[in-house]
């Protein structure tokens, strides 16, 4: 019943003063918006991220040498077509795809149009380890790769820009491979998908893809092994990519620890660990805002407490005990708190929701994280509110009916 009564007095005081309650309110409505937007944003970022890394192949991972090792580079570091026939023959039920990859950069001419590519060599099974859109033609064969076949896959900027359209189909460009001159046919043209990836590359080159058997004078000097992993080994992925590349240096008599493996799954996680501690470090600078709010409170019921203190010696000659002192004060503190806290939460899922609709994606705030900073709030409501309540609760009533 006293409960109630202080219940009631607590919502009499807030209606008295209006304006300084909501200003009081306004900073725990600021930071409860702000850390649940922050959230919303971290989640968001999360979200995109990972929906950009399913689109490539998780399992896909790479063995490369320790550029940093104390020692010189030598030629036995280097991987050959017989280190990825041997790590077929011990591992060939684990992974998928392995093939060499020679790399090297080129200028095509065409009609006197010249543009910059990147050109990659592959297998017939290439698709495996990496999704392409095929939007006219065909993909390499296993003919075209080991006839040595002059066959190029082309992005479809460069055939609009080299032809004027996209079907490049059976058009010849002039490249060089390893630095001799070469012809080449395109037989397939592929539609690179747009990505937050893409903004990162400063270069204008898209990527030729044409068959690995062509780059002959540079096969024994691949300097990292790309494959794939079964899907039924994914969970094992990063094991398996350590376990090659231990069964590479005992093969070639290296010491340990000089090959580094990694997988996509690995780079998603660190990001994902690195989202995570931006997220929670943003969203500890928008709690302090909180804190301010907190002191706001605390600043106010001060105020109240020295306004109202006849109205205490009243109450407590008239009865009323410490602790019913202590708890009208407390409740005043956190219905301040609680009303802050409700109008910050709706205001932070109104901006995730927004968010959500811009950006395509599922509700980006999750229940706990709405918990958690309700939570937060209720604490900053009543730790703050403690003290001021504490001070009514101890007020000598003779003293404080005297007060004027």
């Amino acid at each position: 019943m006293l409960l109630l009564e202080n219940l009631k007095l607590a919502i009499f005081s807030i209606k008295s003063n209006k304006m300084r309650a909501v200003l009081t309110m306004l900073g725990i409505i600021i930071g409860i918006t702000s850390v649940i937007s922050i959230s919303a944003l971290g989640e968001a970022s999360k979200s995109i991220l990972n929906k950009e890394f399913d689109s490539y192949n998780k399992d896909i991972a790479v063995i490369f040498m320790s550029y940093n090792a104390e020692r010189e580079i030598t030629e036995r570091d280097f991987f050959t077509e017989e280190d990825m026939a041997l790590v077929l023959q011990k591992f060939g039920n684990k992974i998928e795809y392995l093939s060499p990859s020679p790399r090297g950069t080129s200028e095509v001419n065409y009609n006197n149009k010249k543009a910059n590519v990147i050109l990659e060599g592959v297998s017939a099974d290439f698709t495996k380890m990496q999704k392409l859109d095929i939007i006219h033609g065909r993909f390499l064969s296993e003919t075209d790769v080991s006839a040595r076949k002059p066959v190029v896959i082309i992005d479809k900027v460069l055939a609009e820009k080299l032809f004027g359209r996209e079907d490049a189909i059976g058009e010849t460009l002039r490249i060089n491979i390893d630095g001799i001159p070469s012809y080449v046919t395109v037989v397939g043209v592929y539609q690179t998908v747009p990505s937050i990836f893409s903004g990162l590359m400063t270069s204008d080159s898209t990527t030729m893809y044409l068959p690995y058997s062509l780059f002959s004078s540079s096969l024994d000097y691949q300097g990292s092994l790309n494959f794939k992993i079964k899907e039924e080994y994914s969970e094992s992925g990063t094991q398996i990519a350590q376990e090659i590349a231990r069964f590479m240096e005992k093969t070639k008599g290296i010491e340990e620890n000089f090959y580094t493996s990694q997988t996509l799954a690995e780079q998603q996680g660190m990001i994902n660990n690195i989202l995570n501690t931006v997220s929670l470090a943003i969203g500890a600078i928008g709690a302090i805002s909180l804190v301010v709010g907190g002191i706001g409170i605390m600043n106010i019921m001060l105020v109240s407490v020295t306004e109202r203190t006849r109205e205490i010696g009243i109450r407590k000659s008239l009865g009323a005990r410490r602790k019913d002192i202590l708890t009208q004060f407390l409740i005043e503190s956190m219905i301040i708190s609680a009303i802050g806290g409700l109008i910050g939460v709706a205001l932070g899922l109104l901006f995730s929701s927004i968010v959500a609709v811009v950006m395509k994606i599922p509700q980006p705030v999750t229940p706990t994280a709405i918990f958690g900073t309700v939570l937060f709030s209720a604490i900053v409501g009543i730790f703050f509110g403690l003290y001021p309540a504490n001070k009514a609760a101890k007020l000598d009533p003779i003293d404080a009916l005297r007060y004027e």
